[in-house]
């Protein structure tokens, strides 16, 4: 289990980032330029560019000419070559996409240089700086993350929980914290209710290894603005030195072995934007999830569950049936602030 600190000093990426062989995606690159050559002089324009909006006639024949599956197959091939994990393609831009055009008016600006994947492929190989920015921006975008504060009411639930426990120390957990917003604003709340850095224990778990890094140093390759307004929002945390008391890890809240230490028993657990959404929510993982995260849990201490971001259309789970699961494992549940909260009997 692989754990860092939160500092502002650039770490290199070549731990998680290796360097591709160029010459084994050149069957791939030529597969790819003889089909955009067909598709480019049979289909009518437009061609894909930033700012088409994608009509089911652009669609279709795009995909006609132009597989989406044949582009899929070489870029995933690359996230296998470069990253030195397995990565989760899940979260690619190429996921389950509905052509090639689809994939194109997705893309961050950088990368739509040309309609043609083939020359995209290309660049990506030729320039790593390109590349990196590439891979952040297929993992980590946007809109998979809120903010610091994405949940005001769950945080001022927390704010009221804290300011009753006046002595002691407080560990949390921010489980799937993404990129560490929650992470950090959890930092915040304890520092605004009164306890120092020597009183707190914070961290913060994810699957993927490039949201780590970013959380770990508060950047973001592929989006400076984001970057820049990251770390004005924490930068009362590295002023007051409470970074020294967040550690971010790479842990599968799904693997049977993780079971809890000294060091792994925390007050306060929140869970957020990952029960029940598109990543956990078939039964044996939501039943295997949930127990993992009781079974962390200290006597007394509170589970918190949001989901803003899967509300409706992507929402697997009830919250009713997440709440029946709190209460499977024996914890007390009640409503909290935007979602559920579960407190383990002493």
């Amino acid at each position: 289990m692989h754990v860092e600190s939160p500092t502002l000093e650039s770490d290199e990426l070549g731990r998680l980032l290796t360097t591709p062989d160029k010459n084994s995606f050149h069957r791939a690159i030529r597969r790819l330029y003889t089909l955009f050559e067909i598709y480019a002089t049979t289909v009518p324009e437009p061609l894909p560019a930033p700012g088409l909006i994608v009509t089911p006639e652009i669609r279709s024949q795009c995909e006609r000419y132009l597989p989406i599956a044949d582009i899929t197959a070489a870029f995933n091939r690359l996230y296998s070559a470069v990253l030195s994990y397995q990565p989760v393609l899940s979260s690619s831009p190429f996921y389950r996409s509905m052509s090639w055009a689809d994939t194109f008016a997705a893309l961050p600006q950088p990368f739509q240089f040309s309609p043609n994947p083939a020359q995209l492929l290309e660049s990506l190989l030729d320039d790593r700086d390109l590349l990196t920015r590439f891979l952040f921006a297929s993992f980590l975008p946007e809109r998979f993350y809120g903010g610091i504060g994405r949940y005001p009411k769950q945080q001022q639930y927390i704010k009221e929980w804290l300011s009753i426990r006046k002595s002691g120390t407080v560990r949390c957990l921010d489980a799937a914290c993404g990129t560490g917003e929650d992470t950090y604003g959890l930092a915040l709340l304890l520092s605004e209710t009164g306890f120092s850095p020597d009183r707190t224990g914070i961290e913060g778990w994810t699957v993927e290894p490039l949201e780590v890094w970013a959380a770990t140093h508060q950047r973001f390759p592929h989006d400076s603005g984001r970057e820049i307004r990251f770390r004005e929002r924490t930068s009362t945390l590295i002023e007051q030195g409470l970074q020294n008391s967040i550690r971010f890890r790479c842990v599968d809240l799904t693997d049977s072995d993780l079971t809890p230490t000294t060091e792994r028993h925390f007050d306060l657990i929140i869970c957020n934007g990952l029960l029940g959404g598109p990543i956990i929510n078939s039964r044996e993982k939501m039943v295997r999830t949930v127990g993992t995260l009781v079974n962390l849990l200290a006597p007394n201490g509170m589970l918190l569950a949001a989901d803003n971001f899967h509300g409706g259309w992507k929402q697997k789970c009830p919250q009713k049936n997440l709440r029946a699961l709190f209460e499977q494992f024996g914890l007390h549940s009640f409503e909290a602030g935007e979602g559920l909260g579960g407190l383990k009997p002493d």
